[in-house]
C-alpha cells in the first residue's frame, strides 16, 4: 500500500512544476522521452527528465536512507532521538565536505583523478564515520553505551562542526560561499543521474547489510548481554550499523547538503503502529523516508514558484515540533 502511495506521489510530482510543457501532459512527455520520440522540443525533454525526473528520484533514494538510517541508529542506542543530526553525524559529513570545497583546490591536483571527481562525497562519509567513531567512543565504556553522553558528545560535535564551517564560510570566495550556502541548507536542486545512480550503487550495499538485522536489533532491545546470550554478535552487529549509517549519510549529504529530522520523523511514526518492532520499521522506514521526503521537495519547489525554498528549512519546520513531542513524552527516562 505504502509502495502504490509512492508511486502516484512520484507521478504527481512530474505535474508540478514552473515549466509549461504546451498543454501536454508531463507524464505523457516522460513517455515520449523513454520511448525515444525525435518530435520532442529539446526544452521538453531537459526539463522532464533531467530536471524533473532525475530530482524525484533523487528525492526518493535520500529520503529512503536517511529514514533507515535514523531507525538503525535508534535501534542501535535504543534511544528515540539517537539520528545523524542529533549525534553529530550530519555534522562531521557538512565539516569535511566544506572542507573539500574551500581547501580542496589546494590540494586537489595531488589526488588520483578518481578521488578529485568524488572528493567531496569521499569527504563527507569520512566525516560522517569520524564524528559517528568519535561520539561511540566517548559515549561507551566497558562495553556499554551512555545515552545521555551519546546525546550530550553529539551536541558538541555539532557546535565545533558548525563553528569551523563558519569560519571556512568567512574565508570562501563567493562560489564557495554560495555551495556552502548549499550545504547548510539542503536542496535537491543539483540532482543528476550520474548522482543518482552513485545513491542507488550506495543503497543497494547498504540494505542488503542493514535491512536483515530487524530481528538483531530487537533483540538490542533487552540489553546487549541478553542480545549475546540469544547468539547476536553485539561487536560486529555495532561496527556494521555505524559503518553504514556512516556511509548513507555522507553519501546523502554530498549530494543534497544538510536535510535534517527525516531520521527521527519516520521512526517515531511507525513506533507509533508497531511499536519497537524492526522486522517492520526498518523496511518500511525505507518507504516512509521516500514518501517524506518527497512530499517535502514538491512543497520546497512550488510554494514560493519560480524560485525555490531550501528543503532543509522545511523539514527542521516540521521536525522541530516532533523533536520536542518525544522529549515531552520520554522526559522522565531521560
Amino acid at each position: 500500500m505504502s509502495a502504490l502511495l509512492l508511486i502516484f506521489l512520484a507521478i504527481g510530482a512530474l505535474y508540478i512544476g514552473f515549466y509549461d510543457f504546451n498543454g501536454v501532459s508531463p507524464f505523457k512527455v516522460l513517455a515520449q522521452y523513454i520511448s525515444g520520440d525525435n518530435n520532442l522540443a529539446l526544452s521538453d525533454k531537459y526539463v522532464i527528465w533531467d530536471v524533473r525526473a532525475a530530482r524525484i528520484i533523487m528525492a526518493i533514494l535520500i529520503g529512503s536512507m536517511l529514514a533507515v538510517s535514523g531507525t538503525s541508529l535508534q535501534g542501535l542506542f535504543k534511544n528515540p532521538l539517537a539520528t545523524g543530526e542529533s549525534i553529530g553525524l550530519t555534522s562531521g559529513a557538512t565539516l569535511l565536505a566544506a572542507i573539500a570545497i574551500v581547501l580542496g583546490g589546494h590540494f586537489k591536483q595531488y589526488l588520483p583523478e578518481v578521488v578529485q571527481f568524488s572528493l567531496t562525497g569521499i569527504s563527507a562519509f569520512l566525516g560522517a564515520l569520524l564524528a559517528m567513531m568519535l561520539v561511540y567512543r566517548i559515549s561507551t565504556s566497558s562495553g556499554k553505551t551512555n545515552v545521555v553522553m551519546m546525546l550530550l558528545s553529539g551536541v558538541a560535535i555539532t557546535s565545533i562542526g558548525f563553528s569551523i564551517t563558519g569560519f571556512l564560510i568567512y574565508i570562501s570566495k563567493d562560489e564557495q560561499l554560495r555551495d556552502l550556502t548549499f550545504w547548510n541548507m539542503g536542496s535537491l536542486a543539483a540532482a543528476t543521474w550520474t548522482k543518482n545512480i552513485v545513491l542507488v550503487i550506495v543503497m543497494i550495499i547498504s540494505y542488503f547489510i542493514l535491512l536483515p538485522k530487524g530481528k538483531a536489533l530487537n533483540a538490542m532491545m533487552l540489553g546487549e548481554r541478553d542480545a549475546q546470550h540469544l547468539g547476536i554478535n553485539v561487536e560486529r552487529l555495532k561496527k556494521q550499523i555505524i559503518i553504514i549509517t556512516s556511509l548513507m549519510v555522507g553519501t546523502c549529504v554530498a549530494f543534497s547538503g544538510t536535510i535534517g529530522f527525516v531520521g527521527l520523523i519516520v521512526p517515531y511514526i511507525l513506533r507509533l503502529l508497531f511499536k519497537s518492532n524492526y522486522t517492520f520499521i526498518l523496511p518500511l522506514s525505507a518507504i516512509l523516508g521516500s514518501i517524506l521526503l518527497l512530499i517535502a521537495d514538491t512543497i520546497s519547489r512550488s510554494i514560493v514558484a519560480p524560485s525555490e525554498l531550501p528543503i532543509g528549512i522545511l523539514t527542521s519546520l516540521i521536525g522541530g515540533p516532533i523533536f520536542i513531542a518525544i522529549l515531552i513524552k520520554f522526559k522522565k527516562s531521560l
